[in-house]
């Protein structure tokens, strides 16, 4: 018998997540706080809307969450969610959360008869409209991950799995953790050059022929930061959480290593001048200011 899903979250990520679950014919309920919103969605793209946690639920086989933290995702369970959903049911967190944060919920659902599994994602909204997003899999166990696949094949075209519960969490910082630290190292170095009097275009060109390419070089800085639209799709907010997620697993695991350290501390300056509402490739304006020691 098919699993029936239901999906909280219906914001940036969760519009195109539920329209591409919808269309691969799976049974979908959709909830959101924004009660009127996720009426108004689910009936474009022909799926039902709950009116309550519990009423998801009940309706629920799988519920998947895409949410702004961890932190919100317990709290969904533990107010009225949880309780609605059978004993065997199954949910899969697909929000960037932290990953003993991740441990934690799954001790909790598993108290209930409920399995767990974490699948953050990658890609943002143009890879979520596509259905083409790399998702990361962290399951207790070969049946969860195996239950929870279809589903996820509903929204990636790259599934890994990346071991036990957390480690999806895990790798998706450690994976934003790394574009972060590159998009500003890249920052720096155009900044830099530009006060000794190079073209940043030129800069840029030179280091995509070079070994000093990475995302940020190749698609976000030409695109978003060169040409003063700001415009990636993703973020400050978002992309500072992530970073701080890895910044404090490496003092939670007695790392202490010094170049997360520096990153997060970076990006929270900008994130500070400028309000996590901004898309997160404006932080080179504030390095660049910072750089003119304004």
């Amino acid at each position: 018998m098919t699993d029936r899903i239901g999906f909280v979250g219906i914001g940036h990520m969760g519009v195109p997540m539920t329209a591409n679950l919808a269309a691969k014919g799976q049974p979908l309920t959709i909830y959101d706080v924004d009660v009127d919103r996720a009426k108004a969605h689910s009936e474009k793209i022909g799926a039902k809307a709950a009116s309550s946690l519990a009423e998801l639920g009940k309706a629920s086989d799988i519920v998947v969450c895409m949410l702004p933290t961890g932190a919100i995702v317990r709290k969904v369970m533990e107010t009225g969610l949880a309780d609605a959903l059978a004993p065997g049911s199954m949910v899969i967190d697909m929000s960037s959360s932290v990953p003993t944060g991740s441990r934690e919920l799954h001790a909790y659902l598993a108290g209930k008869d409920i399995r767990f599994v974490d699948a953050p994602v990658s890609g943002a909204v143009p890879r979520a409209t596509n259905a083409t997003l790399a998702i990361m899999v962290g399951a207790e166990n070969d049946t969860d991950f195996q239950r929870a696949e279809p589903v996820l094949l509903c929204m990636g075209d790259r599934i890994f799995r990346t071991g036990g519960i957390g480690t999806g969490h895990a790798m998706k910082a450690l994976n934003n953790y790394t574009a972060a630290a590159g998009f500003a190292a890249a920052s720096e170095a155009l900044i830099l050059g530009k006060k000794f009097g190079l073209d940043p275009e030129t800069a840029l060109e030179i280091m995509n022929v070079s070994t000093g390419r990475n995302f940020s070089t190749e698609s976000t800085i030409g695109q978003n930061v060169l040409s003063g639209t700001f415009k990636s799709g993703f973020g400050l907010a978002l992309l500072t959480k992530d970073v701080k997620i890895a910044a404090e697993l490496s003092k939670e695991l007695d790392a202490n290593l010094p170049l997360v350290a520096q990153t997060i501390a970076w990006w929270e300056r900008a994130l500070e001048e400028l309000g996590g509402e901004k898309d997160h490739t404006q932080a080179y304006e504030v390095w660049a200011k910072v750089a003119e020691g304004q």
